[in-house]
């Protein structure tokens, strides 16, 4: 039986968020659309090697097929207090602009030797008159070079799910389209070329969990 013009059809979920996050405008008639498979919320615990919850852990969940649209944030301060880094762990989409404000009464040089984004800035105290564009994926080790103690860490990442685990070792992504993905954790204390092999995950519309070990220390 053929269906009529005005029943609404149904359509693929991931394909329906990549539609939204493209259009320059979103009509009520377009939100109005049939999506037959319900949003999928995903809960993941990660932990390390003796199953103790990783606090500052960085939780990504990508598609396996189109990639999403990801817009840059709001900026971001990573600032600088009591000789330390504020926050230690920052996560952030591609795109984003980082600020690096100085509340310490020292002055602090600021900068990363890391492949995505290489800068430096000169001594300063205050606020340094432009931020800092973190736009390619990828981890940002921070120091300081006058501090060797100071160290960070800017996580940017090219998906619109993603998030930070608390104490805990948790978090939660929430209305995530249905569809085949790849999640994967990152962590500061995860020794290089340690790091476990992404977990393909089919969402169905429930929530779900999973959790991710990651060979780590505290940092």
């Amino acid at each position: 039986m053929s269906k009529s013009l005005d029943e609404p059809s149904c359509v693929n979920p991931l394909a329906f968020l990549i539609s939204l996050m493209r259009a320059p405008l979103v009509t009520l008639a377009l939100l109005g659309a049939a999506v037959c498979a319900d949003a999928a919320s995903l809960t993941v615990t990660v932990v390390d090697n003796a199953g103790k919850p990783l606090p500052d852990a960085v939780v990504m969940l990508e598609p396996t097929g189109s990639k999403l649209p990801v817009k840059p944030m709001a900026a971001v301060d990573v600032s600088q207090s009591k000789r330390r880094f504020v926050p230690q762990v920052t996560v952030v989409t591609v795109g984003t602009p980082v600020n690096f404000p100085n509340f310490d009464t020292v002055r602090h040089q600021v900068y990363s030797f890391s492949p995505i984004k290489t800068f430096e800035l000169k001594l300063y105290a205050g606020v340094p008159n432009a931020p800092i564009v973190f736009d390619k994926p990828g981890t940002a080790v921070l120091g300081c070079n006058i501090h060797d103690q100071m160290a960070a860490w800017i996580v940017v990442v090219d998906t619109p799910f993603h998030a930070s685990t608390a104490a805990d070792g948790q978090v939660r992504l929430d209305n995530v389209p249905t569809g085949s993905y790849r999640l994967r954790a990152w962590h500061a204390g995860v020794p290089a070329g340690k790091e476990p092999a992404a977990e393909t995950l089919n969402l169905a519309g429930t929530d779900t969990s999973a959790q991710i070990k990651l060979p780590a220390s505290l940092l």
